[in-house]
């Protein structure tokens, strides 16, 4: 019987997924697995029961990731799971910032006990007159699984797409309309395009990207959308941008004191991806992946640990050891099974960056002894007998 815990409410079309050997607790020290939304974990106490934690959404700024690795925690999020939520937001930022809907629709609002307020609106409306989007050039920075998304839904819709993304996958370009324009600088996007919409993760690299320097190069009058993370935005710079002309609007779906109430900035509560389909899709993602690692010991979309998928045991055991990344792991290993009398019929042992991961299948159940053993290794930080 696996234990899990819900941090935050989470989808019941996730939850459903448990079968009969999985129970929900309040305890998280009895708890192998964590389900979470935007809970914070960073000042939590990690108990040595628990195994994995799946994040029902993309971001995991919440979750201490080193601090689970070197605890042999497993992390996962659900990388696209909201992927059509949050491209319907951003066509709608796009349409927001051409069009002002916004004001025209507080008018009706300041102006609804007014008898003349028809006719009063036929004159009034040409306050909140805009452009169309179509024939107009759109520039994505990030061709993830919202990118890619937002790029066809905006080919579709007549306009001319470019896009920006130099560790573009395979899969993601086999996915992309080949109307769009895949460009191998940056700067081409901020020279050509009237809108530029990011879709980047927040790492050091990334963060402030848009700033006065990259806002210089941009078109007079461009439109500026941010529905990946605030962070990526220098908003000084863009609040300065915006008072210049620049910039037209400024469209963010991270409310904070420096944008909001500010004129050109249109802010938006968060709501990329708080859809019911959207949090029903993470829900099952999130379920799916901790049930597939407590039960096999297979990582998918993982942050901290590799991935590896050796489908279901068809053997005796199958051992999972989660450990640093460094020479002579395996070796020592192999040879503690050899000395045990334990035929490895099948393995694989994956790594990224300074930890890795050992799935072995074996001929003969593992007995504590051996455990042990394997725990004591120096560089081992959890060993788990998954069948």
């Amino acid at each position: 019987m696996y234990q899990y815990k819900c941090l935050n409410p989470i989808s019941d079309i996730g939850l459903s997924r448990f079968t009969e050997n999985y129970q929900t607790t309040d305890d998280i020290t009895k708890a192998e697995g964590v389900l979470v939304r935007s809970a914070s974990m960073h000042e939590m106490d990690l108990p040595d029961t628990l195994l994995a934690v799946a994040r029902a959404g993309a971001g995991v700024n919440n979750i201490p990731l080193d601090k689970c690795a070197d605890k042999g925690i497993v992390v996962f999020n659900t990388p696209g799971a909201n992927a059509n939520g949050v491209k319907e937001l951003v066509i709608a930022g796009m349409l927001l910032a051409s069009r002002d809907v916004v004001g025209g629709i507080d008018w009706v609002k300041a102006n609804a006990g007014v008898e003349t307020i028809a006719k009063d609106a036929e004159k009034e409306k040409k306050n909140f007159a805009g452009t169309e989007i179509q024939g107009k050039k759109l520039g994505i920075i990030g061709l993830g699984a919202i990118g890619i998304r937002v790029a066809n839904a905006a080919v579709a819709l007549g306009m001319d797409v470019y896009g920006y993304d130099p560790y573009l996958s395979v899969d993601a370009a086999l996915k992309l309309s080949r109307e769009v324009k895949h460009v191998i600088n940056v700067d081409d996007i901020y020279a050509e395009c009237d809108f530029v919409t990011i879709h980047v993760p927040l790492m050091d690299a990334t963060k402030g990207m848009i700033n006065a320097a990259a806002i210089a190069k941009m078109k007079q009058g461009v439109v500026v959308l941010n529905f990946a993370r605030d962070l990526l935005v220098n908003e000084k710079d863009m609040i300065s941008a915006l008072e210049s002309g620049k910039v037209r609007k400024y469209v963010s779906d991270f409310p904070n004191p420096t944008t909001a109430g500010q004129k050109g900035c249109i802010v938006i509560p968060h709501l990329g991806a708080s859809t019911e389909e959207s949090e029903d899709n993470c829900a099952v993602m999130a379920v799916d992946e901790l049930k597939d690692y407590l039960e096999n010991g297979n990582i998918r979309n993982s942050v901290n640990y590799p991935a590896c998928d050796m489908g279901v045991c068809g053997n005796v055991g199958r051992v999972a050891i989660l450990h640093k990344n460094i020479a002579n792991m395996i070796t020592q290993f192999t040879a503690a099974f050899g000395a045990a009398g334990i035929n490895i019929s099948d393995m694989t042992n994956k790594s990224r960056g300074e930890y890795a991961y050992t799935l072995m299948d074996i001929e003969k159940s593992a007995d504590d002894k051996i455990i042990e053993q394997l725990k004591r290794i120096d560089g081992v930080f959890r060993v788990r007998v998954v069948k």
